[in-house]
């Protein structure tokens, strides 16, 4: 089995004082990959150095929806710059968050950045990948407005079975990760054994979201076969066969051999 994580957050405060042992257990537990998320300048910049040091690291640079607040859209030019290393491989996280904001002045500021960072990354044709927390419509409309060129994943995706066959008719990834391990998680579920073959993909988000059974507590990248197990169960299909939808759509997508 070749495991992978396509979205994580090494670079976030909960690893940083353990991460060699963090980078070690994730090994061990067989992942090849692990795709670094920055969700602003600074933890992009961390993403970067953490992908440096390992080589099963990669990361993907951003900034998500809430990290906005003391920059300019001009500031993106840093994104762009820090593209140019070799162990970028997309443009991340971004996208639409509305949870916190539910007023349409709120909402509406999150718009220009994340069609600006899709615009940056069809310039440097790099994929994306898509933060989109109850704010699916809105979603939509600006990917159909505004294409994305090399492709796109929907992280950890929460929206509607019936969303999701109108996502991908668009050519787009869904990111499936621990919630789809919860008992009463009824839609995630099925959004996973509907998914088509070649637009699935697996990742934790960690340190949030644990699978079953470190539900409550720090996720990891390690907890990935766990996600994969359930995967496979839900779809009815072998672990194996599973692990090799997976590693090929991850390599299609971020152009990266395992």
């Amino acid at each position: 089995m070749v495991y992978f994580d396509s979205h994580c957050h090494l670079n976030d405060e909960a690893f940083l004082p353990n991460l060699e042992e963090e980078i070690s257990r994730c090994k061990e537990a067989g992942l090849k990959a692990m795709v670094c998320i920055g969700y602003d300048i600074e933890s992009s910049k961390r993403a970067i150095e953490i992908a440096e040091k390992y080589p099963e690291v990669y990361a993907a640079i951003g900034v998500h929806p809430e990290n906005r607040d003391g920059l300019e859209l001009k500031d993106l030019d840093k994104i762009r710059e820090m593209a140019a290393h070799p162990k970028v491989i997309a443009i991340g996280e971004i996208g639409l968050d509305y949870h916190w904001y539910k007023k349409p002045e709120e909402r509406e500021p999150q718009k220009p950045w994340f069609i600006a960072q899709i615009a940056l990354a069809n310039e440097l044709n790099l994929p994306v990948s898509i933060h989109a927390r109850e704010a699916t419509q809105d979603t939509m409309e600006i990917l159909k407005a505004h294409p994305v060129k090399a492709g796109a994943v929907l992280h950890c995706y929460s929206g509607s079975p019936e969303s999701l066959k109108e996502f991908a008719a668009m050519g787009l990834y869904f990111g499936f990760d621990g919630p789809i391990t919860y008992k009463n998680a009824i839609a995630p579920k099925e959004c996973v054994r509907i998914c088509p073959e070649d637009r699935i993909l697996v990742e934790t988000d960690s340190p949030y979201l644990s699978p079953v059974p470190f539900r409550g507590k720090q996720n990891s990248p390690a907890h990935i076969p766990f996600i994969v197990s359930a995967m496979a169960e839900l779809r009815g299909v072998s672990l194996e066969m599973m692990g090799r939808i997976l590693q090929s759509n991850f390599e299609r997508l971020f152009r990266v051999k395992l």
